[in-house]
């Protein structure tokens, strides 16, 4: 099945935050969506790389040329001296009047699979109907210190050390006292271990729906 009916995408603004996956995710709901026919728009209200493959617009009038052919863009602004994009110069409300989807990575991780967010993130636009929070089964088993971003955060909300491993129990404690999502995805779940550890994390998020699977080997389930 298709990973954007799963997640319930609806038209609008969604945006994602977390670790383990967010720019993947990103790409392969926006080529599902496309391909069935919506006009979408990546984009990000803090820092992301480029899609090579995908058109880019950095600026209005770009965005205004490639939207009149392609049905799957990027938008944002190069920042100087790094090979990434910051927030495009457009209103929000703006790309959601001129796209069917627009999806917004909304935090960064550093390229860990787990995350804490501090005072001033996720950076959720007013316009998003739905927070879809990503975390990476790569992380369980981990010492926290070295799977999550902003680490004494993370162990902190969790009631443990940073040297402790990363669990089921951690990212749940996390995610509940966060409270930023509403749904969680975990990303990187190719083994039954780390299928059974997702579904652990399930039971403890008080009913929020969870999926668990690859993005990798695109294959997924309902936890």
């Amino acid at each position: 099945m298709k990973l954007a009916p799963l997640l319930e995408i609806a038209s609008g603004v969604t945006a994602v935050i977390g670790g383990g996956g967010k720019t993947t995710l990103l790409r392969v709901l926006g080529e599902e969506l496309s391909r069935g026919g919506g006009r979408v728009l990546l984009c990000t209200t803090t820092k992301i790389r480029p899609f090579p493959d995908i058109p880019l617009a950095t600026d209005l009038a770009e965005l205004t040329a490639l939207g009149r052919f392609c049905r799957l863009l990027c938008c944002g602004a190069p920042v100087p001296g790094a090979e990434k994009l910051t927030a495009p110069d457009i209103p929000m409300r703006e790309l959601a009047a001129r796209f069917d989807y627009v999806l917004v990575e909304a935090d960064g991780s550093a390229q860990r699979p787990l995350k804490a967010h501090a005072p001033y993130e996720p950076v959720v636009p007013p316009e998003a109907g739905q927070v879809i929070l990503v975390a990476g089964a790569s992380g369980f088993g981990r010492p926290i210190r070295e799977a999550a971003h902003r680490p004494e955060r993370y162990a902190a909300l969790a009631g443990v050390s940073p040297e402790e491993a990363a669990s089921p129990e951690t990212e749940a404690a996390v995610l509940l006292a966060e409270a930023f999502h509403h749904r969680v995805f975990i990303n990187q779940a190719e083994s039954g271990e780390r299928l059974a550890a997702a579904r652990r994390l399930a039971g403890l998020v008080g009913g929020c729906p969870v999926l668990a699977g690859s993005l990798r080997e695109r294959e997924y389930r309902t936890c």
